[in-house]
């Protein structure tokens, strides 16, 4: 299924909101799609390749209980086209509850996404591992 950029980006966004009935986020990813995180915490693997280590990635991320730390309670996405049709940058705010902090807590991270035929095949994730450390307890 060919996707848009704005589409994947919106794709993002229901998939961080913890919105059901979306599909996985692996499944944006064309088969050697590389998800990398470039400033990755130290549970975070810095690159990650193929759309079935993705799956099984995010697989064992739901065995940590994350949505146990934290409470997502709004997600925004904002969507920034660029001069080049298979490159978008997404930026994706989420806000929410920290069970860790036992506060509130508002979390951005940007990701450049790089496309082939509507699929992802590499996604750049800039976000703070200090801060994503500190709201999960880790």
């Amino acid at each position: 299924m060919t996707r848009t950029p704005a589409e994947i980006v919106e794709h993002v966004r229901r998939q961080v909101a913890g919105e059901q009935g979306h599909g996985s986020f692996a499944d944006l990813f064309t088969e050697d799609g590389v998800l990398a995180y470039r400033f990755p915490a130290p549970f975070q693997q810095p690159e990650i390749e193929g759309r079935d280590a993705i799956r099984a990635y995010f697989d064992r991320m739901k065995g940590e209980r994350v949505r146990e730390k934290i409470e997502v309670q709004h997600v925004e996405a904002i969507t920034r086209l660029t001069d080049d049709p298979d490159v978008v940058v997404a930026e994706i705010t989420h806000r929410g509850w920290s069970a860790v902090k036992q506060d509130r807590y508002a979390f951005t991270a940007i990701g450049i996404i790089h496309l082939r035929h509507g699929e992802i095949v590499r996604y750049d994730d800039y976000m703070n591992p200090l801060l994503l450390q500190e709201l999960l307890g880790v």
